[in-house]
């Protein structure tokens, strides 16, 4: 359950959604707070230079010459805020003469053609906004210039800036959440495939290696191809190791119940020549017993072998040097093994199953001719194929007999050591590579001719 919970597609889906969000959203709400506090700035620079333009209007000159103003109380209550900020204002003549306010006030640099200037900073230990304005009073003859400077606290600005962020945040919150609803519920109605998948499995029977043909998107129909080629493959195996076991099951109860007799006799035997006796029916049933196994483990062999991509080989090359292997053998049998056919001619098999192929037909041959049998092993090109022959002159096998002796199991006419098996390997590994095995009359209608074909292939680069 734990490594489940690990891989589990919709918690990484919801884990990669949350974080991108909380990115982009985290990316967002900067954005948001620094156009928030444009805002906020923005309207209280509006109010401030509003005020400031109000106190500016009420500056006049008296009959003095000296500059007179009225700060109306409308000026400054339009900066009043339910934030309780507080207000400061100071008015200046020329020379950077005092008319009126806080003396020590910052005032913000004016701007050309009358325009207000505006500047944060700090007075009396609190950031506040300051608003200066120029103007002129005048008597109808002389204008003095005037600035008149309005500054406030910034809580409001403040709270204003959090309020709007504030709000961001909880609606980036509430999408979020609903984001994270909407993919759970899509996630899993998406994933109820693979569920159907996994108890279509789960229900199965262990016998039934059978395709899924269960419903699934696009997305996995590559799994479920891949599933599908496994359990092919699987059930190959499977009855490969069936007939394996079946046909040793088969095959070698008769030696091994002759093993058994030939004991019994060899402990009953009177003589010592009747033990021996018994004791050499033992080792041949054993030595039976060996051959029927290998013959076995060769066609498991194959049938493992199924499917394997072959590299090019030179089958002349390598019939040559098979047969110069086996003329020993057969020479003591009292058989001339001989080759024909020149080379290089090249196919795509993997030597070593080829060369039991090859070995069997030979063996065949030396076991079932007799002495003085001629045995040949040729190889030539027929048109786009490879043709490998192994001819003797020997009884050979009836054309009825033929067909049937390339069934597993199956013994021809003649006399001699077999367990059925060799023919049927062979037929088995030219399968594998495209070719096939065909018995036919030797020449003259004499023996047996074992004819292999098998595709011609291009020769390795290099």
């Amino acid at each position: 359950m734990t490594g489940a919970r690990l891989f589990s597609i919709r918690r990484r889906l919801l884990a990669w959604l949350l974080v991108a969000t909380a990115a982009f959203g985290a990316l967002a709400l900067v954005d948001t707070w620094r156009e928030a506090e444009r805002m906020a700035t923005a309207l209280a620079d509006r109010v401030l230079a509003g005020s400031a333009l109000v106190i500016a209007e009420r500056a006049s000159l008296d009959d003095t010459g000296q500059i007179a103003i009225e700060i109306p109380y409308g000026a400054l209550e339009m900066l009043s805020s339910a934030a309780e900020d507080r207000v400061f204002y100071r008015v200046d003549g020329p020379p950077g003469r005092l008319v009126t306010g806080y003396g020590d006030l910052p005032v913000a640099r004016a701007l050309p053609g009358g325009e207000p200037a505006f500047a944060d900073d700090v007075f009396r230990g609190e950031p506040v906004r300051v608003a200066s304005l120029s103007r002129a009073a005048s008597t109808g003859i002389d204008e003095v210039p005037v600035i008149v400077t309005v500054a406030e606290t910034t809580t409001a600005r403040e709270e204003l800036t959090r309020a709007i962020l504030m709000r961001s945040a909880l609606r980036l919150l509430l999408m979020i959440l609903g984001a994270a609803l909407i993919v759970g519920i899509a996630v899993t109605l998406s994933l109820r495939p693979l569920y159907r998948l996994g108890e279509a499995i789960a229900t199965r029977s262990p016998d039934d290696l059978s395709p899924v043909e269960t419903p699934v998107p696009s997305e996995v129909r590559g799994l479920v191809g891949a599933i599908n080629s496994f359990m092919s493959r699987l059930k190959t195996a499977l009855d490969g190791l069936r007939n394996f076991t079946g046909n040793a099951g088969h095959q070698l109860r008769t030696p091994l119940a002759v093993v058994r007799t030939q004991l019994a006799l060899a402990g009953r035997a009177a003589t010592l020549a009747e033990a021996q006796a018994a004791a050499r029916k033992g080792d041949a049933a054993v030595a039976h017993a060996e051959r029927i196994l290998a013959q076995l483990l060769l066609l498991a062999r194959v049938d493992a072998a199924a499917g394997a991509e072959a590299e090019p080989m030179d089958l002349a090359g390598f019939a040559r040097d098979l047969t110069a292997d086996h003329i020993p053998a057969a020479a003591e049998a009292g058989i001339d093994l001989g080759f024909e056919g020149e080379g290089p001619l090249w196919v795509r098999a993997e030597p070593l199953l080829l060369g039991e192929a090859l070995g069997n037909l030979i063996l065949n041959a030396i076991l079932h001719t007799g002495p003085g049998t001629v045995v040949t092993v040729r190889v030539a090109r027929d048109a786009d194929r490879a043709l490998l022959e192994v001819e003797d002159d020997g009884p050979g096998i009836p054309e009825p007999a033929r067909r049937s002796a390339l069934g597993r199991f199956a013994r021809g006419p003649t006399p001699g050591p077999g367990m059925g098996l060799g023919l049927p390997v062979v037929d088995e590994i030219l399968a594998l590579y495209g070719g096939r095995l065909a018995l036919q009359g030797g020449a003259g209608g004499r023996g047996l001719c074992a004819r292999l074909t098998l595709p011609l292939a291009h020769p390795p680069r290099g």
